[in-house]
């Protein structure tokens, strides 16, 4: 392969990752805007077919694209996360525990002793839509600068602002199911870049 040839095929290659990830951003865009599941998947899918072309060894191309690429991959991990982990708690929970008004869910009020039944309901986990942004953003930002042991700060944060909320079994199970659906999507998003920098 001449050097020309090799060029042209690192830049198409650059060109092309850059369209799937871009893709990926305008699905999100349109999934967390629209509510939409198709969307969601679309991106998810937009996200997995980068991270195929991302693994396909190549030399390195000029520095801005892989800014790019990192722009991006933040972008995609904070406002992708939502809608997919929105679906991922849908297809769990088959919506059998009702929305609250300010984004969290209802659960029934817990007695505080043996003697005192449960007066009613209140809301919890209210606030995770700007949550999860904040966590995938400093999640992905954490990868990217190589300092993966951030995710233990970030998780240890999260589960001690949230752990007075976790008194019912289904906050728990949305805690635990939300939270790693928010940080594998901010992993994979990190990831594309690294395959592709490398």
């Amino acid at each position: 392969m001449t050097s020309l040839t090799a060029h042209v095929l690192t830049y198409l290659y650059w060109v092309f990752l850059l369209l799937v990830t871009s893709g990926a951003l305008v699905g999100a865009v349109l999934a967390f805007k629209l509510q939409k599941r198709a969307h969601a998947i679309g991106s998810a899918g937009a996200l997995a077919a980068g991270l195929l072309v991302a693994a396909v060894p190549m030399p390195q191309g000029p520095s801005v694209f892989g800014i790019v690429l990192g722009m991006l991959a933040v972008a995609l991990a904070a406002i992708g996360g939502g809608p997919l982990t929105v679906l991922i708690l849908e297809l769990a929970t088959r919506n059998t525990v009702p929305p609250g008004s300010h984004g969290g869910i209802l659960v029934e009020d817990g007695a505080t002793d043996d003697t005192v039944a449960p007066s009613g309901v209140h809301e919890v986990l209210r606030g995770g839509l700007t949550i999860g942004i904040l966590e995938r953003v400093a999640v992905a930002g954490a990868i990217l600068a190589g300092f993966p042991e951030a995710l233990a700060v970030v998780v240890a944060i999260k589960g001690v602002g949230r752990f007075t909320e976790l008194a019912a079994a289904e906050a728990r199970e949305r805690f635990i199911i939300g939270t790693f659906a928010s940080l594998i999507w901010a992993c994979a998003c990190a990831a594309l870049v690294g395959l592709a920098v490398v």
